[in-house]
């Protein structure tokens, strides 16, 4: 049967949502990811490719017609009418897809992966929030590192996502990412285990948690 229990997981760009989406997988729990679906829906063939070729034009794709990511993300993130486009093209199919994958979900509870959970309006396509948090600071070092670029261009696309004060807005549950990458193993199985009481039905509600790492 379809999960009983869908945990919405988002955070800031660079924040470790990969990091604790994979610790949640380990412990059994099905992880949908919006990344993974946003890349999926623009593979080639895609009506979404189709249309983001016509709008920003042939050369946003390789010679074997994949989409140019860097290229895109270079270009939207430096003009927010031109990624508001995008978000038009993808967004609908994107959600459309998770719902979807949503419903297949067999394991207790299913976990979506959705880093603009606020901004994206796809808050009801879950239960409850986990929100993965680091400040700024943080963010701007990992990702500068992670996707080797400047200052600047990290700066706009941590402006272009929900805010950190957003983010907590909508949190059931934060789950503080600036210690040790161990930690997160023993942070996840203490969210599942109160997750798993929630989708079978022993506890009506949990209250918030907060857990530092």
């Amino acid at each position: 049967m379809p999960s009983s229990l869908v945990v919405g997981l988002t955070g800031g760009i660079a924040s470790g949502k990969s990091l604790v989406s994979s610790a949640f997988e380990r412990l059994g729990v099905t992880v949908i990811d919006a990344d993974v679906v946003a890349r999926d829906v623009v593979e080639p063939g895609q009506p979404a490719l189709e249309e983001i070729v016509e709008r920003f034009g042939a050369d946003i794709v390789d010679d074997q017609g994949r989409l140019r990511r860097r290229a895109l993300r270079e270009i939207v993130f430096a003009d927010d009418a031109q990624r508001s486009e995008l978000e038009r093209i993808t967004h609908p199919r994107i959600r459309e897809e998770l719902a979807r994958r949503r419903d297949a979900a067999q394991s207790d509870y299913c976990l979506l992966v959705v880093p603009l959970l606020a901004k994206s309006s796809m808050r009801d396509l879950v239960d409850r929030v986990l929100v993965v948090d680091a400040p700024e600071v943080v963010q701007m070092d990992r990702l500068m590192s992670r996707d080797d670029i400047n200052e600047d261009l990290a700066r706009r696309m941590i402006a272009a996502q929900d805010s950190r004060a957003e983010r907590l807005a909508l949190a059931d549950d934060v789950l503080i990412n600036t210690g040790p990458r161990k930690d997160i193993a023993d942070l996840a199985a203490a969210l599942h285990a109160g997750y798993l009481r929630l989708a079978q039905g022993e506890v009506a509600d949990l209250p918030p948690l907060h857990l530092p790492g």
